[in-house]
């Protein structure tokens, strides 16, 4: 008897470790799938003052504390120390001009990603436009994107229709927004709009 209880509890350890095993490897499959590229604005900011981790960034986070996704960060320094009225000026110089300011290193490699989340802020109607810089160095072709931006009151702008345009291949899903000012307190609402995307 004790050794049939020992063999049963032998196979069942077994069936359990498998199972958390397959549990395991889906999720790192389905995390390893995923990335988010953004770019976020530290220093002064309209409505939240001068902060040291910009709003895009901590919705980042968000999306890969609750999803397990990769990041890559769009870093200029271009604006770094900037006032807000300079930087806002300076930004509707760019857009005007079409101007693609130089980011740093290297854009990733996008190869084994199902899922990109591309998300920043809007400045003047859409995202900044270093991103665009970042844009034409990349392929999301195939790809599943989600646009997602923070603001204080464009909601997502023309920022899907401008995804759209630059990457008229990819498979651009209805995107997220949030206030830039409530982004500190805003995981519960980053985390209801990915239950509803799937994750």
């Amino acid at each position: 008897m004790n050794k049939l209880k020992s063999i049963i509890l032998a196979i069942t350890a077994l069936l359990i470790g498998a199972s958390c095993n397959g549990q395991s490897s889906k999720n790192q499959n389905k995390m390893g799938k995923s990335i988010v590229i953004f770019f976020s604005h530290a220093g002064d900011n309209y409505s939240v003052g001068n902060i040291e981790v910009g709003n895009t960034k901590i919705v980042a986070d968000y999306i890969t504390e609750l999803t397990g996704a990769s990041q890559f960060e769009i870093v200029t320094h271009k604006y770094d120390g900037m006032a807000y009225n300079p930087l806002i000026q300076l930004a509707k110089e760019e857009a005007n001009k079409g101007e693609l300011p130089p980011y740093e290193g290297k854009a990733p490699d996008l190869s084994k990603y199902d899922t990109v989340f591309i998300g920043g802020p809007v400045w003047w109607g859409t995202y900044p436009q270093v991103m665009f810089t970042l844009f034409k160095d990349i392929n999301l072709d195939g790809k599943t994107v989600y646009p997602f931006t923070t603001h204080e009151g464009s909601g997502l702008a023309n920022c899907v229709e401008d995804i759209e345009k630059a990457f008229p291949k990819a498979k651009v899903q209805k995107g997220f927004s949030i206030y830039g000012h409530e982004v500190r307190a805003g995981k519960a609402k980053v985390e209801k709009w990915l239950k509803g995307i799937g994750y």
